[in-house]
């Protein structure tokens, strides 16, 4: 089989899109290939190889909403009980939220009505300029931190009105499996999709850990605002304004603290073991069949400012116009993208060592790889 049309998208992603360095591990039937363009390393240029750990960025979230089914299905809880169940309080407080009407549901499927997260200024600043993100790049955030940021501005819609992707509402599930179990969040993932699925190279990140195991990419970043900008003034419509300018060189981030994604996007894994895990959450192998349905129950993402042409589940996407589904998810150095087939026999996976950017390296993948457009 030929992977030649795979390999000119990798190509152009580092000629057209400047990113570092790519790779791409394919899963059809019993076969595997495995494929890269440009380096691991800038100093070095050493190239990238299979096997590498890196973090998954926002495909954590379909992890949670995982651990969160498999904890219904053990009758510990369901996704629709009210966020006031578990967390009493955490709502309250005169913001506007009423943790008696959204759901655990709304919260794993961004239809809460939480405020875009990642516009935070609380969050942004420390991370707004190069040099501010030199000085906090070990900055810990704790569950406490992160649950007062997600409920820091006002609800922007009705619970179930519409969607809006929103970190804010991870952490809070994140937080509800603690409450409902009494054990981390780290400790539960674990018990309900690492072990069960055998996934030796992933682990949740620890709230002080920097580093990666062996082996693994330099991670690059060039994600910043302009000198002077002021993150409270950035909004879903003009952030591409406030950004810095492009060609300047990119920041190596390797060694960074994490722990701002937490339950929203914590998970460090290989690529080989993400092909596993989207294989077993979209075939139905790892969830029983009413949790596997609730998981991939999607609603519409239109004016959610995100992906073009998909639907959300529980954690997870559906595409409009292709019979495919993904998880994915980018932070600051690093992207990933896991697009397979209902039944998971035909999976791709791909990974840039710089944050996302362009929906095109993941929809001419699909093009040349699936054989169909966008």
């Amino acid at each position: 089989m030929s992977y030649e049309n795979v390999q000119r998208v990798l190509d152009q992603a580092i000629e057209k899109h400047g990113v570092p360095g790519v790779v791409v591990e394919i899963r059809d039937g019993g076969e595997t290939w495995f494929g890269t363009a440009g380096v691991a390393d800038l100093t070095t240029g050493a190239r990238r190889v299979p096997g590498e750990h890196m973090h998954m960025g926002s495909s954590g979230k379909a992890f949670t909403a995982a651990t969160m089914l498999q904890l219904e299905a053990e009758g510990r809880l369901t996704i629709e009980d009210p966020v006031e169940k578990w967390l009493p309080g955490v709502l309250g407080g005169g913001n506007g939220y009423d943790g008696d009407k959204i759901t655990i549901r709304h919260l794993l499927s961004n239809t809460g009505g939480l405020f875009v997260t990642g516009l935070a200024p609380e969050m942004a600043r420390p991370y707004a300029t190069r040099s501010m993100f030199d000085r906090n790049r070990f900055k810990v955030w704790t569950k406490e931190d992160l649950l007062r940021l997600a409920v820091s501005q006002p609800p922007i819609f009705e619970p179930g009105a519409a969607f809006a992707y929103s970190n804010g509402g991870f952490y809070l599930a994140g937080a509800i499996i603690e409450a409902v179990t009494g054990n981390s969040y780290a400790d539960e993932v674990d018990r309900t999709v690492i072990k069960p699925l055998g996934l030796t190279h992933t682990h949740v990140r620890g709230i002080h850990e920097s580093g990666y195991p062996e082996p693994h990419p330099a991670f690059y970043t060039a994600q910043f605002y302009k000198e002077g900008v002021d993150p409270a003034d950035v909004t879903p419509e003009n952030w591409q304004s406030m950004m810095e300018e492009p060609g300047l060189p990119p920041l190596d981030i390797t060694a960074f603290n994490s722990s701002v994604g937490w339950s929203a996007g914590g998970v460090v894994s290989t690529l080989g073991d993400m092909g596993r895990f989207f294989a077993a959450i979209s075939s139905g192998s790892l969830l029983p069949e009413e949790q596997h349905g609730k998981m991939w129950t999607t609603v519409s993402t239109e004016g959610g400012h995100w992906m073009p042409n998909a639907r959300y589940g529980l954690g997870v996407h559906e595409f409009d116009n292709a019979p495919l589904r993904g998880v994915g998810g980018s932070l600051w150095g690093s992207y990933v993208h896991i697009l397979g087939t209902h039944d998971g026999e035909h999976t791709l996976a791909v990974h840039t060592n710089t944050e996302w950017k362009s929906w095109d390296i993941a929809f001419d993948l699909v093009a040349a790889e699936f054989g169909r457009g966008r």
